[in-house]
């Protein structure tokens, strides 16, 4: 069984920011899937499938970004699910608009979200993929008000490409292991 998470902030003024992208993937994946995202339980909004005979939860925590890790942790717990069996999907403002990066395991890189993952679930050992949101172009503008900010007509494309590649690094994780999707999707841009 794999717990598939999408980072993200609930609520109609976080849709379609850039701290969000997690929960786009999650979306993506589910309309993908034939999946809907309407069942509520541990903080979270969820939805169920299978990929390749295994069970796959689509899961977006409507704990806000910093506390994250209280719905993981809530779902782990109940369905016995490993860290190596969570899939965390998030926005990385270290990486070019667009680029995915797919690790087996790692530290929060600053990242609020993944920082609480990692202090609720106890372990760095959980797979993750990054998707490069870019960095505010203007060096004036805060941090926070650029992840909170809404795509741009310019990154939208962009940015619809890479949640594309992360489902589909998402389905090599499953059917295959983390290091085959490393090797395919981490050098692409």
């Amino acid at each position: 069984m794999y717990l598939v998470v999408g980072l993200g902030n609930p609520g109609n003024e976080y849709k379609m920011t850039r701290h969000n992208i997690g929960f786009e993937a999650i979306d993506y994946m589910a309309v993908k899937n034939g999946v809907k995202i309407n069942k509520l339980k541990f903080k979270g909004v969820y939805g169920e499938t299978n990929i390749k005979g295994e069970k796959v939860i689509f899961l977006k925590p409507q704990t806000y970004m910093n506390l994250s890790g209280d719905s993981i942790v809530e779902f782990c717990n109940f369905y016995k699910i490993s860290p190596e069996n969570v899939i965390v999907i998030s926005d990385d403002t270290a990486l070019e608009r667009g680029r995915i990066r797919i690790r087996q395991k790692g530290g929060a890189g600053g990242h609020n979200g993944l920082k609480s993952v990692i202090y609720r679930l106890k372990t760095e050992n959980f797979p993750r993929i990054r998707i490069g949101i870019g960095s505010a172009v203007n060096e004036n503008m805060d941090m926070v008000d650029f992840v909170i900010g809404r795509f741009t007509k310019d990154e939208i494309p962009v940015l619809e490409n890479a949640i594309i590649k992360a489902s589909e690094a998402v389905t090599d994780i499953i059917e295959n292991d983390v290091g085959y999707a490393m090797n395919k999707h981490n050098s692409k841009i």
